[in-house]
């Protein structure tokens, strides 16, 4: 996915419907159920899926540079409810046992290629679905990853144009093809 995909796909989020919304606009209450356990191996795997959506580039850094799997942790432990939780939680484990029976590797030990082979597979797989009452686990590791990737310091200091104190509001700003959105 390149990074003019990604700011749309952030603009739809943000702007749309993101998946455990209502709980993190109502200040994600504690509601985790107890089979929502992330091992170090659990983040490491969701570093290495948000590092396949957002790669680093020679411009910006990758999605493991803003710590997406802890992210992730958080968001889906403290904001998803008891619903979602499992859906996600049992999305992990389909990702790597379709890397086992894909490749005959976990999804950690594959390569880039394959990783993304891998995520593009699931990534049409939730976008054909009709299914508007349960989620697509992948669809909710991208939004996470997006999120989590423009809020975080280095996405929003590196990825997008960042200025912490703006100043006076200039209503027009002349843009140049291949500037960066602002944060």
């Amino acid at each position: 996915m390149d990074r003019r995909q990604a700011l749309k796909l952030t603009s739809v989020a943000l702007g749309g419907s993101v998946i455990g919304a209502e709980l993190f606009l109502a200040g994600c209450k504690g509601n985790t159920t107890e089979s929502v356990l992330f091992s170090e191996e659990v983040i490491a795997l969701l570093d290495e899926v948000g590092e396949t959506i957002l790669p680093e580039t020679e411009g910006s850094p990758g999605a493991k540079s803003a710590n997406i799997g802890l992210f992730m942790k958080d968001m889906v432990t403290d904001c998803y409810s008891v619903k979602e939780q499992p859906i996600f939680m049992k999305g992990i484990h389909t990702l790597n046992n379709t890397a086992i029976d894909q490749f005959s590797s976990g999804f950690l030990e594959l390569s880039p290629e394959e990783r993304l082979g891998l995520l593009l597979e699931f990534d049409k797989e939730a976008q054909s679905r009709d299914d508007d009452e349960t989620p697509h686990f992948f669809t909710m590791m991208k939004q996470l990853t997006i999120l989590g990737y423009f809020t975080s310091e280095p996405g929003a200091t590196q990825a997008l144009r960042y200025n912490p104190t703006p100043g006076k509001f200039i209503g027009c700003i002349p843009y140049k093809k291949g500037d960066k959105a602002w944060a």
